[in-house]
């Protein structure tokens, strides 16, 4: 059931409520797979949904997807989630996956957006985007992936070795000092730079910092720094079963090499692919003007 919000009230943190990461209207979905799941909505724009869906990391958010928003709600009917263990949305004790984060889009999809959407996802986030396209193809009508993972020729824990990955990174004390030094603000600083090929707005860097310093905040994220959270072989097992068009916009990533993608392109027809310099990870925030008119284009080109 889909419900407005008071922030203050329901989001409290540590010492101070969490801010919003957009300035638009905010709810509640409660999602059978992920419990409470927060978004920010404009619709006053009308015309078709655009769904914008953020990166998995140690300090992801909505605010991550804020450039877009801000332009597209303008001419769109716009949606940004904090999915699962992040952001504003409920960080309970579960067993986080790919399964649960396309689900949640899922039923985000079905339950609020409710007609055929458009979606913008970042990062690792492609990859439950790709899922949830995939699994309800006439709830997606175009996928625009920025940085999507999945393109690497080098592999990462799957299957028991995850599970023992994910142990070891649970246990009491190690977990807790891990997640401590990735989210002081010298660490946070140090790995936005990593993803700017100029300077790191600040306001990113303050925003990631607050949201992890929430009850709970570590929860999901030692899911994704155990290996548990990507696809394996996306490039093969996961992006060819997507049937709608799809736009992928990459450069230079930390992470990702993207040296299976040129192979991708020429066996799927329906994904194109846009080179924008100089961008080490994240055009949104780094070239948003090229980021956004490039997919323009692509919805151009689909008639949109």
């Amino acid at each position: 059931m889909d419900s407005a919000i008071n922030p203050p009230d329901k989001h409290a943190t540590r010492g101070r409520p969490l801010p919003a990461a957009v300035d638009a209207p905010r709810h509640d979905l409660q999602t059978r797979a992920g419990g409470r799941v927060h978004y920010y909505a404009d619709t006053s724009a009308g015309g078709r949904p655009l769904v914008l869906i953020h990166s998995i990391n140690a300090a992801p958010s909505a605010m991550e997807m804020k450039p877009l928003f801000e332009h597209f709600r303008a001419s769109r009917a716009v949606y940004a989630l904090d999915l699962p263990g992040f952001g504003h949305s409920e960080r309970a004790k579960r067993r986080y996956s790919p399964e649960l984060y396309a689900q949640v889009i899922g039923e985000f999809l079905a339950e609020v957006v409710r007609e055929p959407a458009d979606l913008i996802a970042y990062s690792l986030g492609c990859e439950f985007a790709a899922i949830a396209a995939a699994d309800a193809p006439e709830r997606v009508n175009s996928l625009a992936l920025l940085s999507p993972t999945g393109f690497n020729t080098r592999g990462l824990p799957t299957g028991a070795a995850a599970e023992r990955a994910h142990r070891f990174l649970s246990i009491p004390g190690l977990s807790d000092g891990l997640y401590g030094l990735l989210t002081t603000r010298s660490s946070i600083k140090y790995f936005y730079n990593q993803v700017f090929a100029g300077t790191t707005p600040p306001e990113l860097i303050d925003y990631a910092y607050a949201t992890t310093h929430q009850p709970g905040a570590k929860i999901a994220p030692l899911y994704f720094l155990s290996g548990q959270l990507f696809t394996p072989r996306a490039c093969d097992s996961l992006y060819p079963r997507v049937t709608q068009p799809v736009l992928a916009l990459y450069d230079k990533d930390p992470n990702i090499d993207f040296q299976e993608l040129p192979g991708l392109l020429a066996r799927q027809s329906n994904w194109r692919a846009e080179r924008l310099t100089p961008t080490n990870g994240m055009p949104q925030w780094e070239k948003p003007a090229e980021t956004i008119a490039a997919i323009e284009r692509f919805w151009g080109s689909l008639g949109a």
